[in-house]
């Protein structure tokens, strides 16, 4: 086990839905790098639907890492989705009181992993941080470079956050790029280069058909795109599921990946492009 030797602790942070599979994932690449794994899971799905609770906190995981959040209030009525998910993300942020002002805050979707090795005396010289990570679609090797590099992970200290959700929506590498006078862009930016992974959809056609019709991005919950047949489909010919005409290429297992991954390739091989 690697020894964390940092006065600041990491408090590595998502919102949850239903993927058990991504967070043991995450949590056996990050388990030696971090402090805490806070999860917020609402029993509503964005669009106010009821839901049932669906993280499982598996034995062989840490109690005094793991704290998990259960947001049990309904959304408000004639909320957007968008609101919602902006909601269960304030509540994610509420749930760090316990943590110190100078404490990082990281926050990413499940599928968004930071590279351990950056964790490691973790520091941060500007406001918020951004961890550009490489992309992945459908399978762990299935490389995505039209969206390559990822902006995934967001960082800021506990005393700098004042709101998850805009960390995320309006933190971005482009404001850097605005002229000077602009100051309704962040701009107190760090980027990390080759700083992680984006594991996306990797689950089964029919989990990401309820993903599709369950999440924010309601334009992609047609059956057009949601239907498991058209899912699998795609994913058999390594297609973009937006008809983008993004063709996904494989890349070897190496020293690149997460190295849970590489000791692991014949427990994930249904996910390995061999």
């Amino acid at each position: 086990m690697v020894e964390l030797k940092k006065n600041n602790k990491l408090l590595d942070c998502i919102t949850f839905f239903d993927n058990n599979f991504m967070f043991d994932f995450r949590y056996n690449v990050l388990r030696d790098f971090v402090d805490y794994f806070i999860i917020c899971e609402s029993i509503y799905d964005h669009r106010g639907k009821p839901k049932k609770k669906n993280f499982i906190k598996k034995d062989n995981y840490d109690d005094k890492k793991v704290k998990y959040f259960l947001l049990e209030e309904p959304f408000p009525e004639n909320t957007s989705i968008w609101q919602n998910q902006a909601i269960q993300r304030e509540f994610l942020l509420k749930s760090t009181d316990f943590a110190d002002k100078e404490d990082f805050i990281f926050f990413s979707d499940p599928d968004e992993i930071p590279r351990p090795e950056l964790l490691s005396n973790f520091k941060l010289d500007k406001k918020y941080g951004i961890f550009m990570q490489s992309c992945f679609n459908f399978k762990f090797n299935l490389f995505n470079k039209y969206e390559n590099p990822w902006e995934g992970t967001r960082v800021s200290k506990k005393k700098n956050l004042k709101s998850i959700d805009f960390m995320r929506q309006k933190v971005r590498s482009k404001n850097l790029k605005y002229k000077f006078y602009r100051f309704d862009k962040e701009k107190n930016i760090q980027i990390f280069d080759n700083a992680g992974w984006h594991f996306n959809n990797i689950i089964s056609p029919e989990e990401i058909s309820l993903k599709l019709k369950t999440f924010a991005h309601s334009e992609f919950a047609d059956d057009k795109y949601s239907s498991p047949k058209v899912i699998k489909k795609k994913i058999d010919l390594r297609m973009d599921l937006f008809e983008r005409g993004h063709i996904y290429q494989k890349k070897e297992i190496d020293n690149t990946f997460p190295k849970y991954l590489i000791d692991n390739q014949d427990k994930f091989k249904k996910f390995i492009i061999s």
